[in-house]
């Protein structure tokens, strides 16, 4: 038997092959209500950002609240896809004072999707059906690192109240934030549900986070806190985000080869699980040392980009 690490370079040609028609098929022959792709399309725009979490109600015996989490920064969302089920946006931060720009988080819309990944235990993410209940009429949201890696998704259906929409998704599972796995190790999965609010001068994203003990198998062991996460995405008029146009001018094509190969995997089961250490700086640095040779005017080639996911991923392991 080949070792698992090799897995993925035989397969990978096919999945590439076949990633595009599996994330796509349309679970139903309605088409994604024209209001709910306005309120998904509302996000794209230049924004000033909080983000606040504050911890709530206590479970654990003895826990004590850890401290409110206060940060923010300067962000543009770009719309890199827009078909009639599926919108695809990218979050790129700026920093105002000297113009460095980070690639973000993205978040992926897809109408009645058929299937999802979902975070099942230490750095896997395996693919499930989704009920066609749970996805007639509703929008999978699905999020990604920096490196394009998975984090959650969660499904949901859009509301529209005046000038006001919400989508609210159902409960679901992710690995932590780097907010908290580099300062605590006493719980190793969130469950939780996400709001989106659309409104006049920008929106919103809430977060009722559950911080939970689960085990290998999935069983949640013990409940420690919820959390209430907060980020506010206010319209802003007077940073410079052209440098953030400039670095995804020239790296989207780059980019948009990453994206195939997480899609490879993630697109049909099993899932995929990273060999990295839980912050993934293994698989973030070389594809970000990828990009930036791409935004210098040099070449990246495929069989580059194969060797770096050949190193840190492979298919995620049978459920149990």
């Amino acid at each position: 038997m080949k070792p698992a690490s090799r897995i993925l370079p035989a397969c990978l040609p096919l999945l590439l092959a076949l990633a595009p028609a599996a994330a796509q098929v349309p679970a139903a022959a309605d088409p994604a209500p024209s209001r709910d792709r306005a309120a998904i399309l509302a996000m794209q725009g230049e924004y000033d950002v909080e983000f606040s979490f504050d911890e709530t109600v206590t479970y654990a015996p003895g826990y004590e609240h850890a401290s409110a989490k206060r940060s923010g920064g300067s962000e543009i969302v770009l719309v890199v896809e827009d078909s009639p089920g599926r919108i695809v946006l990218q979050h790129i931060l700026v920093h105002a004072p000297t113009g460095h720009v980070t690639k973000h988080w993205r978040q992926d819309w897809t109408w009645e999707a058929p299937r999802r990944f979902e975070f099942s235990a230490d750095q896997t993410w395996q693919v499930r059906d989704i009920p066609a209940e749970a996805t007639r009429g509703a929008w999978t949201q699905c999020v990604y690192e920096v490196s394009d890696a998975p984090r959650y998704c969660g499904t949901g259906r859009w509301e529209h109240a005046g000038a006001a929409s919400t989508w609210t998704s159902d409960r679901s599972w992710r690995p932590l934030p780097r907010r908290e796995y580099t300062t605590r190790d006493d719980y190793n999965a969130l469950e939780v549900v996400n709001r989106h609010t659309i409104v006049p001068g920008g929106w919103t994203h809430e977060q009722d986070n559950l911080k939970v003990v689960r085990t290998a198998g999935g069983d949640v062991e013990r409940v420690i806190v919820r959390e209430f996460g907060f980020n506010d995405y206010r319209r802003e008029h007077e940073v410079d985000f052209s440098p953030a146009l400039a670095y995804w001018e020239a790296t989207s094509d780059y980019w948009a080869r990453v994206r195939e190969r997480w899609n490879a995997l993630l697109s049909q089961p099993p899932g995929l699980h990273l060999k990295t250490p839980v912050d993934g700086m293994a698989i973030i640095e070389p594809l970000f040392t990828q990009a930036q040779q791409v935004q210098d005017g040099g070449e990246v080639s495929d069989a580059e980009i194969d060797a770096v996911f050949e190193e840190w991923v492979e298919p995620a392991p049978p459920p149990r």
